[in-house]
């Protein structure tokens, strides 16, 4: 089994790959700014902020993989989430973990060579605006500029993922590229689902340096 450490491990999607892969019998530690009144069994929280370079050294520092749930708003809002996630990629490839990234739809394309939905914002509210663009600068930009010996795989979800929509589990979901399997509507998948998907691309390991998605 594997030490997994979730950065952001208390919002929708880190809980949801903190309790998959608890489940499964991983050692995990769960790094976020609070700490639930529930608890996963056998998990490991820590209260930190993911700004502070010491305190993600201290939980990243061992393990096996890591795993970046961060969200692209309040304290990390505007550059700040770059900065956080460049630092989470330098102290991984030093740990020599893979990082595995939950990503944004709107980083996806609709079609192969098309560009992302990112870079047309008219589907998506203007309030949203600010944290599509510097989320899908993680997967234009910044991961694939760090060093050939970062493994990184960045995944992305269905456009109707998320704690609005949280769905039941299903027990299945599909697995694509950087097309989205559901480019219409951008579909959905349950937090449930995709932390089953997204724990499964961890253990079998078999993409590298990737942008991937996970939908119904």
């Amino acid at each position: 089994m594997s030490r997994i450490v979730v950065i952001g491990g208390t919002g929708y999607a880190g809980s949801a790959i903190v309790a998959e892969a608890a489940a499964r019998g991983h050692e995990v530690t769960a790094f976020s700014r609070s700490i639930p009144a529930v608890r996963v069994p056998d998990v490991t929280y820590v209260q930190g902020d993911a700004q502070d370079e010491a305190a993600l050294t201290a939980v990243v520092s061992g393990a096996d993989v890591v795993v970046g749930a961060l969200a692209a708003r309040g304290p990390l809002a505007g550059s700040a989430y770059r900065d956080v996630y460049r630092t989470i990629a330098r102290l991984a490839d030093a740990a020599g973990a893979p990082l595995y990234v939950v990503g944004g739809f709107s980083s996806l394309r609709p079609a192969a060579g098309a560009p992302r939905f990112a870079e047309d914002l008219s589907h998506a509210p203007a309030a949203f605006h600010g944290e599509i663009v510097i989320t899908a600068a993680l997967i234009t930009d910044d991961l694939p500029a760090t060093p050939p010996s970062l493994d990184w795989v960045f995944v992305s979800p269905a456009g109707g993922f998320g704690a609005h929509a949280p769905g039941t589990s299903r027990g299945e979901y599909r697995l694509g590229d950087d097309v989205a399997v559901q480019p219409d509507g951008g579909g959905t998948i349950s937090g449930a689902d995709y932390a089953l998907g997204f724990v499964d691309l961890i253990e079998k390991g078999s993409h590298h340096r990737a942008h991937v998605n996970l939908a119904y």
